[in-house]
This record gives C-alpha cells, sequence and structure tokens, in this order.
C-alpha cells in the first residue's frame, strides 16, 4: 500500500475513534473488509502516536496504572487549538514559537491522561502542579481547547472564591475560547454574572455539535443553584462528557464542611466526567484521604509542569537550601532583592494583636516610604526601556482588616503630593534622596545580570513626575467596590488590600511588594507571593519588602517545592503512582502545612540521613552572638579532645587538615547536643540527628566516626590552636547576604573534596563527584560517620563580588558539616520532620496574631455577585 493511501485510511480511522473509541474504531475497519494487514499497520501507527505522548520527557507525569493513553495530539482539522494558537501569536504580546510549543507539548500530555469522551462512564481524578503566577490559566485553557477538539462538550471552571479571580478567568476564556468560535460555544456564564439559572438546561445539552462553558465560584449558594439546574436536565447529561477545572483547588475545595459536600455532589451529576485540580500551593491536595473514594485526592494522576523559562520564583528570590544529594554550589542562593522591614515599623502598618485592631490606623512607617519611593522610581526607569507589559503596580499586603486598608489612603496619598510638589518645584533635598536610592537599588541588583540596561537618573527623572501624577491607591477586598482594572489603559497602581489580591488573581507589572501579614500556613503564604511570575524587560527591578522571619519563611517553602516534586520524580524512577507512593511535605516549627481540617488525613512521613552532607551554614553576628559562638567554639574543643583520648590520630594529605578515626558515636551525639545549629538550617536539627545516630548505632552502623579539622594553608591566614598546640589556619567564609544583616548566611561551608578526606583515592577517581565519593565510602568505610569541623576567620572578607565580610563579634566561627554513607541495606528514619497522606486504608493556637481566611464563612451576600 502507498503512504498516502495509508494516511487516507489512518485519517479514517482516527474520525471513527473520535466518534467512539479507537477499539470500536477497528471493529468498524474489520465490518468494513479492511485488509487485516492494513488494519494491523493502522493500529500499530497509532500506537506509536500514543507511545510518543505517553512517553513525553515534560512534564513529569505519575499515573494510576493501567491508565491508556488515546489521545495522539492535535491534528490539521482541528478548530479550537488552532484557534487559540494564533490567538497567542498575533495579540499584543505575542507568543514565541518556543513558549507555544512548550504549552502544546504540556497541555497534550494533560489531555492525554483524561478519558476518551466517547466511554461509556468514567470518572477520574487528576491533579496539575504548577508555580504560582507561573501560567497554570494557559495551560488548562489549552487543555480545554484540545479536549473541545476531541469532543468533550460540558467545561466547567471552579474559579477561586472572589469575584476579581472568576471575572478574571471568565474574560480570558471568552477572549481566547469563545469569542474565536462564537457559533459553537454557550456562555452560560459572563464577565458580570457568576451562574444564574437559564431557563430550560436541557436546551444547553440537547446539541451536540456545541460546547457549554461555566466559569463559577466556589460559593456555596453559587454551587446550591448550579447542582439543582444540572438536576433539571440529568437525562441529557448521560452523553455529555464533561471536563471540571478546578483553579486555585486547594482552597475550599479540600475538607470545607459546606463546599466540598457542594463539589461532590456537582460530580455526581456526570457519569462522564474528568475532575483536573490546578495549583501552586498542593499541600492540602496532597494530604486528603485517599480511602475515601468520593473526595478529591488525585488518585489518577498527577502532572508537575515545569517552571517556565524566565520565571521568578521562591528559589530565585529567596534561594534555598540544598536537598539530599544536591551540591550546595548548584543551589540558587536568591537575589539580593528583599529588604527587610524593621520591627520597630510592624507597630506602625499592622495591629499588634486582636484587641489593637478597632483602634488601629496605619502610619507612614520608613519603610513604606522607602518602598513606595522605589515603586514610582522604578515605574519611571520602566518607561525609559519601554518594554514590557505597560502597566505597573505595587502591592501593600499587612492585614485582612478591610476598614484598615482603606485607611492606608491617606497617608499614601499625603506623600505621592510630597514628593510630586517637591519633582515639580526642585526639591534638592528630595533629588538627593531619591538619587541615592536608585544608584543604592541599582548597584545591589546589576542590570546586566538580567541582560538589561540601567537607566541613569537623569533620564528617569524626566518621567517621574508623570508616574507620580498618575498613580493612583486600588483598595481592593471583598467589601469594596473600587477593583483594579487592566483593560481601559495603562495603570499604575498601589494595590492595598487583602485576600482578594493573594488568589490567582494577577497583578499586571507588578514591581515592587510590601508584605508584613501575618499567616502561619504554607498555602496561604505562598500564594500571597504575587511577586512571583515573569518580567519581562524589569527583570531586574521587582523588590520586596518584608520581615527577616518571613524571609526565612519564604526560603523555607522553597525548599519544600523542590521536595515536592523530587518526590513526583521519585515516583518514576521507582515505577509507583499516587495510591502507592505519598508525596511528603516538610514540617517547620512555626508554620502549619494547610489548614488543621485539611490535614485530618494526614500521617507522619520520615526522613533519613543516609548519603547526606549536613552542615552549618548561618551564623549569627549581632552583639548578642557571642556567647553563641563561645559555646559552639567549646564544644569543638571538647570533641577534639575526646577524639584524642579516644581515636587514632592520623596526619591529613596536607598540613592544614588533621584526623582522627575510629572515634566513638557517643563523643559525636555530645557535641550535636552542646553544639548550637541556627534554626534556620532545618536539615540540621539536633534531636533528629541523634535519633538517626541511635537507629544506626543499633543497627550496628556509626558506631565509630572519623573526626576531621579542615584548615586554610593560604599565607598570612589567622591561626587558631588545636588542644595539642598545633596551630591551623583560618578559613574564609565570607557572606552573601549584606553585612548589616544580623544573621550571615555563608551559603556553603564544605568543599568539594573535603568529604573525602578519610578515604584512599585512586589518581583516577574525580573526588569533586559526589557519586564517586559515595562509592569510594561504600568500599571503605560503609559503616562510618565522618565529622568535620571548619574553624572559620570572624573577619572573613573576601574579594568576590555580592560578597560581604562575616564579621563575626568572637575570635573563632566554628563550622561543622557531617557525612552520613549510604547503607548497605534499609536506611533507618526519624519521624517528625514530614508529613504525608495515608495511604493505609486505600483497596491550633501559639498566641502569636495570625490571620487565616476561611472560605466557608465569607459574607456571602458580600461576596456573590451573582444572588
Amino acid at each position: 500500500m502507498e503512504d498516502e493511501d495509508l494516511d487516507e485510511q489512518y485519517e479514517a480511522f482516527q474520525s471513527i475513534a473520535d466518534r467512539s473509541t479507537p477499539e470500536k474504531a477497528v471493529q468498524k475497519l474489520r465490518s468494513l473488509r479492511v485488509p487485516d494487514d492494513i488494519i494491523e499497520m493502522i493500529r500499530q501507527r497509532h500506537e506509536v502516536e500514543v507511545i510518543k505522548i505517553r512517553e513525553m520527557r515534560e512534564p513529569n507525569v505519575v499515573y494510576k496504572s493501567g491508565r491508556l493513553t488515546w489521545y495522539t495530539g492535535p491534528r490539521h482539522d482541528d478548530r479550537f487549538w488552532p484557534a487559540l494558537v494564533a490567538k497567542l501569536k498575533s495579540g499584543p504580546r505575542p507568543w514565541s514559537e518556543a513558549a507555544v510549543a512548550s504549552l502544546d507539548d504540556e497541555s497534550t500530555k494533560v489531555v492525554g491522561l483524561l478519558d476518551h469522551p466517547r466511554s461509556n462512564e468514567y470518572r477520574s481524578m487528576g491533579l496539575v502542579l504548577g508555580y504560582v503566577q507561573s501560567g497554570k490559566t494557559a495551560n488548562f485553557t489549552a487543555v480545554m481547547a484540545k479536549a473541545a477538539d476531541r469532543g468533550y462538550r460540558l467545561f466547567i471552571v471552579l474559579s477561586g472564591i472572589h469575584n476579581g479571580l472568576r471575572r478574571q478567568t471568565q474574560a480570558r476564556l471568552a477572549r481566547e475560547l469563545v469569542q474565536l468560535n462564537p457559533a459553537q460555544w454557550h456562555e452560560v456564564t459572563t464577565v458580570d454574572s457568576d451562574f444564574q439559572p437559564k431557563g430550560n438546561a436541557a436546551a444547553y445539552f440537547a446539541a451536540k455539535n456545541q460546547q457549554v462553558l461555566l466559569v463559577v465560584k466556589k460559593n456555596a449558594r453559587v454551587l446550591e443553584k448550579l447542582n439543582k439546574w444540572l438536576a433539571s436536565a440529568k437525562d441529557y447529561l448521560r452523553d455529555c462528557p464533561t471536563l471540571v477545572i478546578d483553579d486555585e483547588a486547594d482552597q475550599a475545595t479540600v475538607g470545607g464542611k459546606v463546599i466540598n459536600p457542594l463539589l461532590g455532589e456537582l460530580l455526581r451529576s456526570f457519569p462522564k466526567v474528568d475532575y483536573v485540580g490546578y495549583t501552586a500551593t498542593p499541600f492540602a491536595n496532597l494530604l486528603i484521604d485517599p480511602a475515601e473514594k468520593d473526595d478529591f485526592y488525585p488518585r489518577d494522576f498527577v502532572v508537575s509542569l515545569k517552571a517556565p523559562k524566565g520565571y521568578q520564583g521562591p528559589e530565585l528570590l529567596f534561594g534555598r537550601d540544598p536537598l539530599d544529594g544536591e551540591d550546595p554550589n548548584d543551589v540558587p542562593a536568591g537575589q539580593d532583592m528583599i529588604r527587610k522591614v524593621p520591627e520597630d515599623d510592624i507597630e506602625l502598618v499592622r495591629p499588634i494583636n486582636k484587641a489593637a485592631v478597632a483602634d488601629f490606623v496605619p502610619e507612614m512607617a520608613p519603610s513604606l516610604r522607602q518602598a513606595l519611593l522605589y515603586f514610582w522610581l522604578a515605574t519611571a526607569a520602566r518607561r525609559v526601556r519601554g518594554t514590557g507589559v505597560p502597566h505597573s503596580t505595587m502591592l501593600v499586603h499587612t492585614t485582612l482588616q478591610t476598614g484598615i486598608h482603606e485607611d492606608f489612603r491617606i497617608p499614601i496619598e499625603d506623600l505621592r503630593s510630597e514628593v510630586l510638589d517637591g519633582v515639580r518645584n526642585d526639591d534638592y533635598d528630595l533629588y538627593d534622596e531619591i538619587e541615592r536610592c536608585w544608584i543604592d537599588e541599582t548597584g545591589r541588583v546589576p542590570a546586566a545580570d538580567f541582560d538589561e540596561t540601567t537607566v541613569p537618573f537623569d533620564e528617569l527623572l524626566r518621567h517621574l513626575p508623570d508616574v507620580l501624577a498618575e498613580s493612583r491607591v486600588v483598595v481592593d477586598n471583598y467589601r469594596s467596590r473600587d477593583r483594579l482594572d487592566y483593560e481601559s489603559g495603562p495603570v499604575v497602581a498601589i494595590a492595598v488590600g487583602g485576600n482578594t489580591l493573594s488568589r490567582g488573581l494577577t497583578l499586571e507589572g507588578l514591581v515592587t511588594s510590601y508584605f508584613v501579614r501575618a499567616s502561619s500556613a504554607y498555602d496561604t503564604l505562598l500564594q500571597m507571593g504575587r511577586w512571583f511570575g515573569h518580567r519581562a524587560g524589569y527583570a531586574d527591578l521587582p523588590r520586596i519588602w518584608m520581615t527577616e522571619e518571613l524571609t526565612g519563611w519564604f526560603r523555607h517553602l522553597a525548599v519544600v517545592e523542590a521536595e515536592i516534586r523530587k518526590d513526583i520524580d521519585r515516583y518514576l524512577v521507582e515505577d509507583k503512582n499516587p495510591l502507592t507512593f505519598a508525596v511528603r511535605i516538610r514540617t517547620h516549627p512555626k508554620m502549619m502545612v494547610t489548614a488543621p481540617a485539611r490535614m485530618k488525613a494526614a500521617v507522619t512521613a520520615h526522613a533519613a540521613y543516609g548519603g547526606d552532607l549536613v552542615e552549618s551554614r548561618y551564623f549569627p553576628t549581632g552583639d548578642d552572638a557571642v556567647d553563641w559562638l563561645r559555646r559552639n567554639l567549646e564544644a569543638a574543643e571538647t570533641l577534639l579532645e575526646a577524639a584524642k583520648r579516644h581515636g587514632r590520630s592520623e596526619a591529613g594529605s596536607t598540613t592544614d587538615r588533621w584526623m582522627w578515626r575510629d572515634v566513638s558515636y557517643r563523643d559525636v551525639l555530645r557535641f550535636i547536643g552542646e553544639y548550637k545549629f541556627h534554626e534556620r538550617s532545618e536539615e540540621a536539627r539536633p534531636h533528629l540527628l541523634t535519633r538517626y545516630i541511635e537507629k544506626r548505632v543499633a543497627a550496628d552502623a556509626l558506631r565509630e566516626w572519623d573526626i576531621a579539622v579542615i584548615g586554610n594553608s593560604s599565607a598570612g591566614a589567622a591561626t587558631w590552636k588545636l588542644p595539642d598546640g598545633t596551630q591551623i589556619g583560618l578559613n574564609r567564609r565570607s557572606r552573601i547576604n549584606e553585612a548589616a544583616d544580623p544573621l550571615a548566611d555563608i551559603k556553603t561551608l564544605s568543599g568539594p573534596r573535603d568529604a573525602a578526606i578519610n578515604l584512599r583515592v585512586p589518581s583516577d577517581v574525580d573526588v569533586t563527584r559526589r557519586s564517586e565519593v559515595d562509592k569510594l565510602r561504600a568500599e571503605q568505610r560503609p559503616n562510618h560517620g565522618l565529622l568535620l569541623l571548619y574553624p572559620i576567620d570572624p573577619v572573613s572578607e573576601s574579594p568576590r563580588t555580592k560578597r560581604e565580610p562575616l564579621n563575626a563579634p568572637f575570635e573563632v566561627v566554628m563550622g561543622v558539616a557531617l557525612v552520613f554513607p549510604k547503607p548497605l541495606s534499609v536506611d533507618s528514619q526519624v519521624e517528625f520532620d514530614y508529613v504525608s497522606a495515608d495511604l493505609s486504608r486505600v483497596p491550633g493556637t501559639s498566641g502569636e496574631y495570625w490571620e487565616e481566611e476561611n472560605p466557608e464563612v465569607l459574607r456571602e451576600d458580600l461576596e456573590d455577585d451573582a444572588a
């Protein structure tokens, strides 16, 4: 048979498969007496196309065993996806070919996990994990377009709990789906109206060749009306392939006493339905009880989208600590874009407790003034460049109290008027202040690092009066009637609000954020990070003002995000699926993973240190750090005395290294109990380290340790005496954060060769590769631990750019690293470091002032504009 003839036969097969299923299409070909060898060629070609989709490398996907992939990708005769592609390429901010190709691949992978729309009955539950402000809406819009091309007819998008996000989502889907093929769509909801009963429901589902779109809030009154309306068309829904997209799937869906049952009732309305949740904060979703068949655990598939090129996420802004097996030098340290809000300023912008709410009136704190000045300067600089989105926005988020939001208007407007008058009247003191601000900020974050050019102060000054004149304060909360409007022309807005600004809603051109909101849950806090996303044309300009504690929390969340994705990668390697391997979520001593109601089915997961390098990275350097540093030095000296008494002395390979072999684990445990790691070194929790070592000792491992001191042989280095009087050079470890910060972050303590100090290294082995060192350790010291001590020069100046002196207030700063061998058999585990879903059944308050939104108790008469 000629290739052209086979192509025609294959197209006929695909057309039949769309109207039925691939299996039924094969039967149809046989009934038409197509020769068996031709049918086999067609079937094999289809299988090749299916496998190609199934084995696409990106995005990472895990799915329930036995789940079939039927989708073979877009076709030339499709209607909705080609129209969307043309729209994306021709819009005011056209997508590049690479961006469209990435969206095509990722959405194809998701559609391939849906059920074939012509199957008899189905109900699948999936989860798509993205990043905050990273294009999740674009992905599910593409998924909807491709699903519509293959026969899905009803699309229900559950768009958070706020009207702002619902309207934004409805407008986008109208632009990118409905308006491109208006004759093919029924829009039941509109930009101005959430769901209201639309006459005879059956009329919407009787037509076989039209799609129906609803974008609804997760609001009790809305869902009750929708369920009742759908029930009236029950007979027509039997053959209506339905796709439910749950945007912000962790919000209200999970654990709610009202919303959760209503959503369950919604899904039960359809014999043929797939549910796909989208979220950047999947903590609640991954802790659902999978044994509850009517709940929303992603039992059928989990998709992990990759971060788009140019995306600014938690890792880039805040940095993170290395995960197990990672080289610290390969881990992002974070950009110098975070500015500290002093404790004294907090009481000026946020009530310190509930009792203070009634009489609180915000004032212009010095840090808020700096943030506002920078926002106006950065906006003017963006106008000089003339690139990126035309809008410029600042976020001010300090409290949920709506009355306080309105009270910010006066101090902000007063400052705007003051600065505008000063610029118009040549106030040289003001010029000096803002010029120093601009020079300092552009010096700390070089534009060249982001392929941009620094804007000279004189050039931005020409645009500053217009920026100030156009700037306005927008109070956006569920009570206010004021709303951010990016549809009517360029906007310069200072958005003051609460959770309406922190869930899904895109703040166009967000440059500056002032954030001191107290929140104790991972998902709530991460979703408030509206500063994550793409900043084309001004990637060097974003700045975030927040407290030092919040900075540490966001850094922790960067680690949590990375670990979740790493666990999903483990699914692939270990051939697991969502019902046989639960994703672990690292806990934090001061934060909840999610609201308690969403964690009822969570169980304690486990952690182990086998094969890990654990080291001190953070050192206090303020005036009150002397006792801390002295105790750590004394702990090291005590350990070295014990090593001298109980171990075998062995000189290192050079004069700057000393080592004692076979020191008792008891001496190591005593040291761990006396040495103090800073709490931000989360992997170095003494009680977990101690319990792990004790468990390994019980398994006849880690009974003996090698103790080494790593020094510095450079000429001119300051020295420190070992207990036997030997002089050793002090290491230089400068900080990556600003010198004024009382907590120094040195990023990396140990060198790439240090972990091999107790091993015999052949000349052909590269000890800078961790995998090679692990092999040697397994051969030579499989049951020995290694503890490295690093005496550090308290000044530690560095010639490297972006480094500051350590400047610690004590004679020696003692760093420590522990190297754990990979166990030869099953590793020991320690508890209370992680939580996960409980798969075993599958066939609080601290006195601090936290503000958590409960979507179950929102004032529906204020929140529901569709009532």
